[in-house]
């Protein structure tokens, strides 16, 4: 077993040193130069070591990638991984919606492979200790929980408190538990960056009657780690911030835990899952569970929705009077489906998007938001399009490869990463990639992948050119 580490910053270089330690790194890739020579002097030259691309290629390295890059890199980063048939551990959050969290998920599944989050408070011995309390019984009926994860430390652009901080929380919280929240409200301010909110307090609601509230906090003096659960016979506290047996406190009194390193725990049930084929504890269903919790949050900070539902509307579409959406599929709200289209069970379609005339998608395929594909298309089961992605008129995507009609072929999947444009006519065969932003040209037969923001046209498509903030750019002479 060889996992490749993506990402050496101040996480990342603690899950390095625990791969070497259990002697499972294969590499470490990086973009930033001065990260990569430290881990080189560190660790000299494992087996596979990749430099330089900020999405690297998966298909020769390692059994298994662990992501801890920044979170809006971790689905692009993923999916690829996903597609190169490696096993998958991404930090939190998984992704930055529920729905690229459902995309991922859906992948595993199709290519039986592991797919897990790190949560890692709930491979932490004092959280399983208190889970025992509660399954137990030692505690009663738990009535009341609350969490405070305050620190003085980075505060970020890319992703603002709730997304940073509180995802830990939410895990611990849903686990315990045992349910879904009913009902989410949030509030918070902004003062470093506007619009990026640097403390958060979020409420929640269960169906039992249990409720729950999460604050977090990056611009506090102090850190505090604690996690305080109220049951109808005892109190449960974790404080994290403490030493180890301090960590644990069940009304009042400590209890003695055994120092056992979380990450530590965390990873080796990562390899076992791959061995064993198990369910990681924190597989890619809870992961879309705390993504949901986290954008119901957050259309509260911006008092927008805050009853909290599938992350896809199943109402408020349109439907031309001879459009057809079986009963099992869900299409999200804004999105237009024109006459003679149908969309077949199982398949998801996001918000806001255009289904042109004639158009026939599934079953059981998965369209993120914004996309506009137009009139003779079809989309089969094995094809994935995610957000903001064009498709113009008779584009054709291919399932198998080496069809024959007397003989099963060869199935193969296919990604259309975000903001993708795909040509009148052109064909796709099945089992490629097109990159992010990337561009085929009208008639196009595309045979093998293309990276983000590439031009290809022509048949086979060859690379004609980069596109850079929508300029074109062809390749030298």
């Amino acid at each position: 077993m060889k996992i490749l580490v993506v990402g050496a910053g101040a996480w990342g270089k603690n899950i390095i040193r625990v791969c070497h330690d259990l002697k499972v790194l294969g590499g470490i890739h990086d973009v930033d130069e001065k990260r990569r020579k430290q881990m080189y002097k560190q660790y000299g030259s494992p087996p596979a070591w990749i430099l330089g691309s900020s999405v690297p290629s998966f298909k020769y390295f390692a059994d298994a990638v662990i992501i801890a890059t920044p979170p809006s890199t971790h689905y692009e980063i993923a999916i690829q991984a996903l597609h190169a048939g490696k096993h998958v551990l991404i930090e939190k959050p998984m992704a930055m919606t529920s729905n690229e969290g459902k995309m991922l998920t859906d992948t595993a599944k199709t290519k039986g492979l592991t797919l897990m989050v790190g949560h890692l408070m709930r491979y932490h011995a004092a959280f399983i200790q208190l889970q025992y309390f509660i399954t137990s019984g030692i505690i009663g009926k738990i009535r009341y929980i609350y969490s405070n994860r305050l620190n003085d430390g980075k505060v970020r652009k890319d992703e603002n408190v709730l997304w940073s901080f509180a995802p830990h929380d939410i895990s611990m919280i849903l686990a315990l538990t045992g349910e879904e929240p009913s009902r989410i409200t949030a509030e918070g301010g902004s003062w470093v960056t506007p619009g990026v909110h640097d403390v958060t307090m979020t409420h929640l609601e269960f169906p039992s009657g249990i409720k729950a509230h999460i604050h977090v906090n990056w611009l506090h003096p102090y850190k505090e780690q604690v996690l305080v659960v109220l049951g109808d016979e005892g109190t449960a506290v974790l404080d994290d911030s403490q030493t180890w047996d301090s960590k644990l406190s069940l009304d009042g009194r400590p209890v003695n835990i055994e120092y056992e390193e979380p990450l530590k725990k965390e990873i080796e049930h990562f390899i076992n899952c791959i061995e064993t084929g198990r369910l990681p504890v924190t597989d890619g269903e809870e992961g879309v569970r705390v993504l949901k919790v986290l954008e119901a949050a957050q259309r509260s900070l911006v008092k927008d929705d805050t009853e909290l539902g599938s992350c896809i509307p199943t109402k408020k579409f349109f439907t031309a009077p001879t459009a057809v959406v079986e009963p099992d599929a869900k299409v999200g709200q804004g999105t237009k489906i024109w006459h003679n289209s149908r969309v077949l069970p199982g398949s998801v379609i996001g918000r806001n998007g255009t289904i042109g005339t004639n158009v026939q998608i599934g079953p059981d395929v998965t369209i993120g938001d914004n996309v506009k594909i137009q009139n003779n298309v079809s989309v089969y089961k094995g094809v994935t399009i995610e957000d903001d992605v064009f498709i113009g008129p008779s584009v054709v995507f291919t399932n198998v490869k080496r069809p024959r009609a007397d003989k099963q072929g060869i199935f193969e999947d296919t990604l259309v990463c975000r903001g993708a444009s795909i040509g009148a006519n052109a064909t796709i065969i099945c089992g490629v990639t097109i990159g992010i932003r990337a561009l085929v040209g009208a008639g196009s037969v595309v045979t093998k992948d293309v990276p983000s923001n590439r031009i290809v046209v022509g048949n086979p498509a060859v690379y004609y050119g980069v596109i850079n903030d929508d300029k074109i750019i062809k390749k030298s002479a």
